[in-house]
């Protein structure tokens, strides 16, 4: 296996795997984002992923920073978290919880994992966009470091869906309600005034 590194953007300029195995999942330039996955043992693993071939069926297949690839078992993963940034304590800054209602659109869920751990996010409003093997998801800050974040079936034990954020469905338009004869005219709108009496 060879890998090509940017030294000015730490980016991947080239992998060749020489294993005709990862032939299929080869991580491209183009496409290849910065990750660190949260292991349920606390190690996270830092490195390079593909959105479009990341998940493979036995895991989540990573470029670590040492140019290896590694494949990490779903039911080892509590998070894979897209990131702007490679940062020291990124998990410690990251907030878990909305403080108030998110004004993104989609779903609103509370993901509690299997260790107790509570994350919120956002999951588009859409069910064509659900992976077989888990969700991808907007956390609570839009300011952090962590831009989204996959979060596997197998980590879950409980998915709760706190709110509709901007609903696509169109509420209906209500008629006006007809004006009573007898209503008085405050404003001048030219409505009959209430007899006085």
């Amino acid at each position: 296996m060879s890998v090509e590194l940017d030294t000015a953007s730490g980016g991947i300029l080239a992998y060749r795997p020489e294993d005709s195995s990862f032939a299929s999942s080869a991580l491209s330039t183009s496409t290849t984002k910065k990750v660190y996955v949260r292991r349920f043992d606390a190690v996270t693993v830092h490195g390079y992923a593909s959105p479009q071939t990341y998940l493979r069926p036995d895991g989540v297949e990573v470029l670590d920073r040492s140019a290896q690839v590694v494949l990490i078992p779903y039911a080892e993963i509590k998070g894979v978290y897209f990131v702007r940034e490679f940062e020291r304590n990124a998990e410690a800054k990251q907030k878990t919880v909305f403080a108030t209602r998110p004004k993104q659109n989609g779903l609103w869920v509370r993901f509690t994992f299997r260790d107790g751990e509570i994350l919120e996010g956002i999951l588009p409003n859409n069910l064509l966009l659900l992976e077989e093997k888990g969700v991808m998801a907007t956390p609570p800050d839009p300011n952090a470091n962590a831009q989204r974040v996959f979060v596997p079936r197998e980590a879950v034990r409980e998915l709760t869906v706190l709110g509709v954020i901007g609903s696509p469905v169109r509420r209906l338009k209500r008629k006006a309600k007809e004006i009573p004869e007898d209503q008085m005219d405050l404003f001048g709108g030219g409505t009959p005034a209430r007899p006085a009496g």
